[in-house]
């Protein structure tokens, strides 16, 4: 049994990217992955813009001391572009207009007042104050985003406003998605007693569907060691990795486990922590296999600890690592235990960490209510107002 720090990092360095470049509309580009630097194709702005309504000037016009009175002779309005002011003149300018040629400096309408086509102001406007630079944010040929970037939607408008419409990306991995169980029922079928419904299924497939993968098999499996062992044998061939729910603890009907060992290898198999104990990790073939444990709370626990950093590193992304962060608890615990534990908590409105009353593995709505990960080190007992290490959710699904 590997403790969590070396199982996560022996699971991560095992990742071999897949090389297969495509080319993908800017549009469809949520979540996939960049093969390639993406370079600017323009600056931003094109041009130097005003940043407020007012009136465009020339800095040269302003009278020595008091009040400045300029003739008004045109308007410029964002999409337009304006003539060269000429001495003595002012542009009546909008926000995000360009700068007409000469001008170097932006007076707000506010300081400003206009009589017929004369404005009068006594400010006196650095130079280029209120006004956007010419390649303020970035410049043509600049790299916005390099290889490996995950796409989010920020990316695509910074991509959008560079002029890029189409991208080289690596093709979406693909994800053979299997639970397990015979006591375990698809949502719409009626329950038999001693059965419970598939949440496994439902959360895994929207797991990795919210990160760019595409499930290319799913399916439930019986608890029969030869109908396990042809699907996985069968699966091996077809994916990027095989993805499992349940069937790798210790039990008499827990057969993936076994069939893998039987058509391959198991390189990982059960970490100090909780929960998330029974994970396993290996190969059939040049395949890698990641069984999760099936108690819903410990497969999602497991997920996005490690087999999420897996597979992003296998679809060419970059990995993250983990940025815990510190809060003090408003709870205290009353044993230690020899398993790193994750628990499900909140942050307070006074910036404190509390637990949800149930921490089982099966509770899933401790998930639903959760907005951190509480990090509970080993043979550690927490008093309330102890510094403890907190994962957001947000963070570990981003």
């Amino acid at each position: 049994m590997l403790d969590f720090a070396t199982a996560r990092r022996v699971l991560i360095e095992a990742a071999r990217p897949i090389e297969r470049p495509v080319a993908c509309r800017l549009d469809d580009g949520l979540n996939r992955v960049l093969a390639d630097d993406v370079r600017a194709l323009a600056d931003s702005p094109p041009s130097d813009v005003s940043t407020l309504d007012g009136y465009a000037i020339a800095r040269t016009d302003l009278a020595p001391e008091g009040e400045t009175c300029l003739r008004v002779t045109q308007r410029i309005v964002a999409g337009a572009t304006g003539q060269a002011l000429r001495p003595g003149e002012a542009a009546r300018i909008f926000t995000g207009a360009t700068m007409p040629a000469g001008a170097d400096a932006i007076v707000a309408q506010e300081s400003a007042t206009r009589r017929d086509d004369q404005v009068m102001f006594n400010a006196r406007p650095a130079p280029f104050e209120d006004v956007r630079r010419q390649g303020d944010d970035f410049h043509a040929g600049q790299t916005l985003l390099t290889r490996g970037t995950r796409l989010r939607p920020v990316h695509l408008g910074l991509l959008a406003s560079a002029g890029i419409s189409q991208l080289i990306v690596q093709e979406p991995l693909r994800v053979a998605l299997l639970t397990s169980g015979d006591e375990v029922i698809a949502p719409g079928h009626p329950l038999r007693p001693g059965c419970i419904y598939n949440a496994n299924a439902a959360l895994l497939h929207s797991l990795l569907l919210h990160m760019g993968c595409h499930i290319s098999h799913q399916a439930h499996l019986p608890d029969d060691f030869a109908a396990t062992r042809q699907t996985l044998a069968q699966l091996a061939e077809s994916c990027d990795v095989i993805l499992t729910s349940g069937g790798v603890s210790v039990g008499e009907e827990d057969h993936i486990k076994a069939a893998v060992e039987s058509l391959g290898r198991i390189d990982l198999w059960t970490v100090r922590m909780k929960p998330g104990k029974p994970l396993a990790f290996g190969h059939l073939g040049a395949t890698p296999f990641i069984g999760l444990p099936g108690n819903p709370v410990s497969g999602f626990a497991t997920f996005v600890l490690f087999a999420r950093p897996f597979l992003l590193k296998r679809m060419g992304a970059q990995v993250p690592d983990l940025r815990p962060l510190s809060f003090p608890a408003a709870f205290g615990t009353t044993r230690t235990s020899a398993r790193r534990e994750f628990a499900r908590g909140r942050i307070t409105p006074e910036q404190r960490i509390e637990l949800y009353s149930d921490q089982g593995s099966g509770i899933l709505s401790s998930l639903a209510w959760a907005e951190v990960l509480v990090e509970l080190p080993e043979q550690t007992l927490i008093e309330p107002g102890d510094a403890v290490n907190v994962h957001l959710l947000s963070e570990l699904l981003a």
